[in-house]
C-alpha cells in the first residue's frame, strides 16, 4: 500500500500507510479507513501510477500550490469514484480553530441544480461543464443540534460568523491542492454570494448555514489551457515587524507592467490597478453582495 511520511521534523520518521493516516485524521482503526473516505487509498495510488508512467518524481505540496491557475474549461468527462472522498479528506484536515469544526460541504453533481446555481453566479458556463460543485458552508446548524433547547447566543455574534467562514475557507484550499495534486483542474466561484439565500434554498440548508464560496472541479480541457497569472512581488505583500504601505509603491508599478502584459495575451484590456478601483468604487459591481450582512441574518447568523 502507498506510504507516506508522518509528522513535520527533519528527523527520520516512521512511514505510515494511507490507511493509517485516514485512521488517525477519523480517529477509526485501520481496518476502517475506507468505510469512513471510501476510495482514498485507491486515489493515492492512482496518483503513484500515474507519476510511474510518466517517469516524472511525484509532485510535492509546494509543487502543486506554486503550479496553481484557475481552470475555467473543463472536459465533461466524470469523476473517479474516489476522488470526492479523497477532497473531503483533504478538507477535514484542514486546521479549525478551536476544532468546532463550523463549516460544511455540499457536492452538486446534478447537471440541473448546477445549471441553477450557474444561473445565480453569473451565468458562468464552466459551472455547467465540469462535473462537480463544491459548495462551502459556514455552518453553526450542526452545533445548534448538539445545544438542544441551550441557546446558543454566541453563534449569533460575528466572531462566529468569522470562525465559519475562515474554516470554510481553509478546508477548500485543502481541496483545492489535493484535486490538483491528482491532475484535476478548480476554480473558486465567490459568486454564490450572489445570492446567498438562492442558494441556501437550492442546496437545501438549514437556519444557521450559509454559503461561503464555490469550488468547481473537473478535468482540465487541454484545447484551452490556462496560465499561472502573475502575482504581487513579495516586497509589496511581506512586512517586516511592521507595516510598510509607501514601500509598495515601487513593487505596486512593476507588478502593473507585468499583468498589464499578461491579460494583453489572454485578450484582455487594461491593467491591475484600474480592476481593483473600479471593483471597489463602488457598490455595483458587487452584484448582490452589498446585501450579505441582511442575507445571513435572514439565513440564522445575525453576526451582531
Amino acid at each position: 500500500m502507498t506510504a507516506l511520511t508522518a509528522g513535520t521534523t527533519t528527523q527520520d520518521v516512521e512511514p505510515v500507510s494511507v490507511a493509517q493516516a485516514v485512521a488517525a485524521r477519523y480517529g477509526v482503526p485501520a481496518t476502517e479507513a475506507d468505510a469512513v473516505a471510501p476510495g482514498v487509498a485507491d486515489a493515492l495510488a492512482a496518483l503513484a501510477a500515474r507519476t510511474a508512467d510518466s517517469g516524472e518524481r511525484a509532485a510535492s505540496a509546494l509543487d502543486v500550490q506554486l503550479a496553481h491557475r484557475s481552470v475555467r474549461a473543463f472536459l465533461p468527462d466524470a469523476l473517479p469514484y474516489h476522488v470526492l472522498p479523497t477532497l473531503v479528506a483533504a478538507a477535514q484536515s484542514a486546521p479549525s480553530s478551536s476544532n468546532l469544526q463550523l463549516w460544511s460541504v455540499v457536492a452538486v453533481t446534478d447537471a440541473a441544480r448546477k445549471d441553477r446555481i450557474a444561473t445565480v453566479a453569473g451565468n458562468q458556463e464552466h459551472v455547467r461543464e465540469a462535473p462537480l460543485l463544491l459548495v462551502f458552508v459556514a455552518d453553526t446548524a450542526r452545533a445548534g443540534v448538539l445545544g438542544g433547547d441551550v441557546e446558543l447566543e454566541g453563534a449569533q455574534y460575528l466572531e462566529s460568523t468569522l470562525v465559519g467562514a475562515v474554516d470554510a475557507a481553509l478546508a477548500a484550499q485543502n481541496a483545492v491542492v489535493a484535486a490538483e495534486a491528482l491532475g484535476l483542474g478548480t476554480v473558486y466561484l465567490g459568486a454564490v454570494r450572489n445570492d446567498v439565500e438562492a442558494v441556501a434554498a437550492e442546496l437545501g440548508l438549514p437556519p444557521g448555514a450559509v454559503p461561503v464560496v464555490g469550488l468547481v472541479v473537473g478535468h482540465p480541457d487541454p484545447a484551452r489551457p490556462a496560465r499561472v497569472k502573475p502575482r504581487l512581488p513579495q516586497s509589496a505583500v511581506l512586512h517586516h515587524d511592521t507595516y510598510d504601505l509607501a514601500g509598495q509603491i515601487p513593487a505596486l508599478a512593476a507588478y502593473e507592467e507585468r499583468i498589464t502584459s499578461f491579460y494583453r495575451a489572454e485578450g484582455l484590456e487594461g491593467g491591475w490597478s484600474a480592476r481593483v478601483v473600479e471593483r471597489l468604487r463602488g457598490h455595483g459591481s458587487l452584484r448582490g453582495r452589498e446585501r450579505l450582512r441582511a442575507a445571513f441574518t435572514a439565513l440564522g447568523l445575525a453576526s451582531r
